[in-house]
Parts: C-alpha cells; sequence; structure tokens
C-alpha cells in the first residue's frame, strides 16, 4: 500500500480511479471468454483442467485494520492479477500442446518459465526425435 506514503498524489489517485476500476469491466469479459474456451477446449485436447482456486484469491477484505476502500482494492487486485495468473497457466498449457518450441534468444526478451522443456529454437532433430514429426523440414522452413 505504497500510495499511503504519498498524500500528496492524493489528487492523481482519485483521478485514476475510473481508469483502473474501467479495467475491471475488461477483466470480467476476458475472465469469461478465457472460461468458456478453458472448460470446452482443454476436454477437446484432453488436458486435464486447470484448478481455478489455485490462481484467484480474494481474502485480504476480510482484514479488520483495512479500511473500505483499501478492502475494495485488495479484492480488486487479487481478482484481476488472479484472473491473469490463470490466464498465463492456461495458456502456457496451451502453447505446450500446441506449439512447444522455445523463442530466439534475445536479451530483450523474458522467456515464460513454463517454456523452460520446449525445443530449443532451431533445433530440428530434437524437435524431430521429440515429436517424430516427418514433415518436419516442411514445417520449419514454411514459416
Amino acid at each position: 500500500m505504497e500510495y499511503k506514503k504519498y498524500p500528496e498524489r492524493e489528487l492523481s489517485s482519485v483521478l485514476s480511479i475510473p481508469f483502473i476500476w474501467g479495467m475491471l469491466i475488461f477483466f470480467i469479459i476476458f475472465d469469461i471468454g478465457l472460461e468458456i474456451y478453458h472448460q470446452i477446449g482443454f476436454r477437446i485436447f484432453q488436458l486435464p483442467l486447470i484448478d481455478r482456486k489455485k490462481y484467484i484469491k480474494i481474502d485480504r477484505h476480510k482484514l479488520t485494520y483495512l479500511s473500505f476502500p483499501d478492502k475494495l482494492r485488495c479484492m480488486y487486485c487479487g481478482y484481476a492479477n488472479g484472473v491473469l495468473s490463470y490466464a498465463v497457466k492456461i495458456t502456457g498449457d496451451t502453447e505446450e500442446y500446441w506449439c512447444a518450441i522455445k523463442h530466439k534468444k534475445d536479451d530483450n526478451f523474458v522467456e515464460p518459465p513454463h517454456q523452460k522443456d520446449f525445443v530449443e529454437f532451431g533445433g530440428e532433430t530434437e524437435f524431430v526425435s521429440r515429436y517424430n514429426n516427418n514433415n518436419s523440414k516442411e514445417s520449419l522452413t514454411a514459416d
């Protein structure tokens, strides 16, 4: 709650409220679409479903020492960050299923942790041996 250290920023904090809370609409719509994809897509791909409760946790509003506005902010952040973490897990599992190849090495790119066991970019031999793909040359050179 760093904002409490800067009372002189109160006006700018108040002015930011519509932008921050306006994103809640996006998160809700995104969450609904994500869950539809998760429930249908993962069943079609026969992937294990992800336990939503492990990623979305809203509990800080129960702390008695927080003010009502602080509780609302904590609920918002718990939900928004949870939905995004849940989405990263779902899309990571999707990526592993459909395209488990790392991106080309780049010092300006932060490799997602779920890609640690993916085939190296350009690692055709590993790709062919791991996935037994007879058309690997055509699929790798097509891009």
